[in-house]
């Protein structure tokens, strides 16, 4: 295993790597803040086998302040690590977490591009191992609302039932998920072999196009999805991140919600998650001697798992009229699956409430309902 120095090890980025690194138990550690005095980096890099610099300014209270956090910072810490060569032989590589702003000539992206020319010249010049990654809008769990990622603006806010500010929904956003920024740095840490983009720099990705209308507009559809119930695709790509980084600025208080429950002699209903087109996942009891169903569907499917109690399953074909029975119960995990044109219902066949999960492959239409009464 390695000892780890991160640099500005308090800020987002640098909490949600620490947290990385305490999953693959390396050995140690050290964290060098804002507590921290420049004059302590060679101390502290002694024993140090691998460096991630994530220390910087980007919301000063003067841009001089640009110079001192991005550019004076970054050479004292080559000087540093130049100074641990000469004296232990040991070339101590360093990742560092630059910005796309690097190309900009505004007072951050000028400091920034500093700051990668310094440490290009700790490679060229004493052969030290550095890896510059041009980060764009990084966004993730613990990042600072209010601050420089309009993803944490919004998700804080929205969490909270507050409103969120647009200026220009189709201003195009790039951004890349903070736990992909922080596998590529555990690989490098691992000793792979540089993605390099061809300006240089270290790839990190994936990086995903949105625009901040339709930020908004998704970040806005996970709240409301507990009223409604329908959830959006979470599974991949930039929604899921999305999803994830929203769901960690819940308050506590917000942990956990209340979904309707249907309530009628024979036991209860309940509706949990709706799809956009995967169906649904619900489920229902029922009290001892008591059948629900009693009816079948045209192209409509359902899977049935009885999670507590006894079940007996009954089927009739709508047209040959061939019965089918079956039963099973909580002790043994088994999906029961309702077939179309087949009519089908279940009893309670135990002495206690029965629980039965239902997922059925769309969602229920008043409409269209596709369920049609045949009492066996």
């Amino acid at each position: 295993m390695a000892n780890v120095l991160i640099t500005g090890a308090d800020g987002f980025i640098g909490s949600n790597l620490r947290l990385h690194l305490s999953d693959r138990k390396v050995d140690k550690v050290m964290c060098f803040t804002r507590q921290h005095r420049v004059d302590q980096l060679f101390e502290m890099l002694q024993g140090i086998d691998f460096i991630y610099h994530l220390a910087g300014i980007n919301r000063p209270l003067h841009p001089m302040e640009f110079v001192t956090g991005n550019v004076d910072f970054t050479l004292a810490l080559c000087q540093a690590v130049v100074a641990v060569a000469k004296a232990t032989g040991k070339l101590v590589p360093v990742v560092y977490a630059s910005s796309v702003q690097a190309a900009l000539d505004n007072p951050y992206g000028q400091s920034k591009r500093t700051a990668e020319q310094a440490l290009f010249a700790l490679q060229a010049q004493h052969g030290v191992p550095v890896h510059v990654c041009r980060l764009p809008n990084v966004f993730g769990k613990w990042a600072r609302p209010n601050y420089n990622s309009v993803v944490a603006t919004f998700c804080h806010n929205v969490a909270r039932g507050m409103p969120i500010k647009i200026d220009n929904a189709s201003s195009p956003v790039s951004l890349v998920h903070v736990d992909d920024v922080c596998e590529r740095f555990l690989q490098l840490l691992d000793g792979a072999q540089p993605a390099l983009c061809p300006l240089g720099f270290e790839q990190v990705g994936p990086v995903y196009t949105s625009t901040v209308g339709d930020l908004a507009c998704t970040i806005e559809g996970f709240a409301a999805s507990r009223q409604t119930l329908l959830t959006d695709r979470v599974g991949t790509g930039l929604i899921r991140a999305l999803y994830s980084t929203y769901v960690s600025y819940l308050p506590v208080e917000s942990f956990a919600y209340s979904v309707p429950q249907h309530v009628d002699p024979r036991g209860v209903f309940v509706e949990m998650l709706k799809t956009p087109d995967c169906g649904q996942f619900s489920y229902f009891t029922a009290h001892p001697g008591v059948t629900r169903g009693g009816h079948y569907h045209h192209s409509k499917t359902e899977k049935f798992l009885v999670i507590k109690g006894e079940a007996l399953f009954k089927f009739r074909h709508m047209c040959s009229g061939e019965a089918y029975q079956l039963r099973t119960s909580g002790a043994k995990p088994t999906v029961v699956e309702t077939v179309p044109g087949w009519t089908h219902d279940i009893t309670n066949i135990g002495q206690d409430e029965m629980v039965v999960m239902l997922w059925a492959n769309e969602v229920f239409d008043r409409t269209r309902p596709d369920t049609f009464a045949c009492p066996l």
